[in-house]
């Protein structure tokens, strides 16, 4: 009695111990164990393993009517498979072999006084609740509380002694029976798919036979309190169902979303920050190229930056650039200044084969270069031959000629730059070459004033 009294009383300790642990939970840990909310089940580790070793006992929490008086702590020894279907439910398929043994028959006179059994295998499929791997308040719970509930077959052999230790065949059985198990634990997290699991479980024989004692009609049961360890399977990267807590996910995901519109927040402020000084640097610069473009210190009209002539004097008139305007009399070509120059072309004579200028043609070149002087007119010269001797011959004695003209009319004063001296030779004709009239009349230079 008073072990049983010890076994209830360190229970119920464990229980208080378990609900401060709930309570252990890191920023960590909801990083390591973050899903997307609504994901399916190949996100986690649903599926996973443990074994444990127990301690023995006739006794349980649901006493009632014993048959024997005595109990003697036995050993067993388990191992278990178990698939998670949801974050708070999953089925496990339990094997369990052990021994149990007590003494004392309350019956007065019995001639059984102990008795021993061997379970041989005890094979269970259980549902089990996990109660807290859910928490509002934190990311990670390092404990999880479970119950269990479900049936199976067991194979046992019970043997009965008088007080010598005798064995006895009156009351000794090999049976196998329908068994309900009952469970309730805890499981702490050390590691991530590592956990240490602690229980204590309740096990209904449908039967009375099963510590030898067949007393009234209560049927038998036993108890064992197991520790093991518990393996999940599959990738470590993720986490096992059972532990995992949605809510933490949830927050995690809500805490993602929120500094991630925060980070566009904070770079649309950047952006926008960085357009107003871009629009400011701009406006300086447009406000400095309008200063620049729009002053103009000479008052000409004729902004400073485009004054090729600054500082010209007030009332000047300018052109495009700022230089004072350079106002060219308008000289037009008379009848008279036509005449000079066709009284020139009259008189023009050059020795026979050279472009040597005759004496009397001079007269009428000075008044052709002092019209040109006066006038600043240009002057185009072209000379051409008739189609005696080489076509070479002739073409050198025709711009020979033009030249000649040119000489004398520069150095009366005309601008040579303003005079073109060509030589054709007899390649434009305006007359035959079969007659010495028309021979004549293609020897000549021509005057083109303009």
């Amino acid at each position: 009695m008073k072990l049983h009294l010890k076994r209830t009383s360190m229970l119920a300790v464990g229980l208080l111990l378990g609900g401060n642990l709930l309570a252990q939970s890191t920023d960590t840990l909801s990083r390591e164990t973050y899903v997307k909310p609504f994901s399916d089940g190949s996100a986690y580790r649903t599926w996973s393993f443990g074994f444990y070793g127990a301690g023995t006992s006739k006794y349980t929490i649901f006493r009632g009517k014993e048959d024997w008086t005595n109990n003697d702590i036995k050993f067993g020894y388990g191992a278990y498979i178990k698939k998670q279907f949801l974050h708070s439910f999953g089925l496990q398929g339990n094997f369990f072999r052990g021994q149990l043994a007590g003494n004392g028959n309350p019956v007065v006179g019995a001639a059984n006084n102990s008795y021993k059994t061997n379970v041989d295998y005890a094979a269970d499929l259980s549902a089990v609740f996990t109660l807290a791997n859910i928490s509002w308040r934190h990311n990670q719970s390092a404990i999880q509380p479970y119950l269990s509930a479900g049936g199976g077959y067991m194979g046992y052999r019970t043997n009965t002694y008088d007080v010598n230790g005798t064995k006895t065949s009156t009351l000794s059985y090999d049976a196998t029976e329908f068994y309900i198990p009952l469970g309730a634990g805890f499981k702490f997290n050390v590691a991530p798919g590592v956990n240490i699991d602690l229980g204590y479980q309740v096990n209904f024989v449908n039967n009375d036979n099963f510590d030898g004692n067949i007393t009234g009609s209560t049927l038998d049961k036993f108890s064992y309190a197991h520790a093991g360890l518990e393996f999940a399977l599959g990738k470590r990267s993720k986490p096992q169902l059972a532990t995992h807590n949605p809510v933490s996910s949830m927050r995690m995901e809500y805490t993602m979303k929120e500094k991630m519109l925060q980070n566009q927040i904070d770079a649309e402020k950047a952006n926008t920050a960085a357009l107003r000084n871009d629009l400011n640097t701009t406006n300086s610069n447009l406000a400095a190229l309008n200063t620049k473009f729009t002053a103009d210190s000479d008052a000409d009209g004729v902004p400073d930056f485009f004054d090729k002539c600054p500082n010209t004097p007030a009332g000047t008139k300018v052109d495009g650039s700022g230089c004072p305007l350079t106002i060219t009399k308008t000289v037009y070509i008379t009848e008279e200044d036509k005449k000079v120059v066709k009284d020139a072309i009259s008189n023009l004579e050059f020795d026979l084969g050279k472009a040597t200028l005759r004496p009397n043609s001079l007269p009428s070149l000075e008044k052709v270069a002092e019209l040109l002087v006066s006038k600043n007119f240009s002057l185009k010269l072209a000379g051409h031959t008739d189609n005696t001797g080489s076509a070479q011959l002739n073409m050198r004695l025709s711009k020979d000629r033009a030249e000649s003209i040119k000489s004398f009319l520069v150095s009366k004063g005309a601008n040579a730059s303003r005079i073109e001296a060509t030589g054709y030779g007899m390649n434009q004709p305006i007359a035959s070459n079969k007659t010495a009239e028309g021979r004549q009349q293609n020897r000549r230079v021509e005057f083109t004033l303009y």
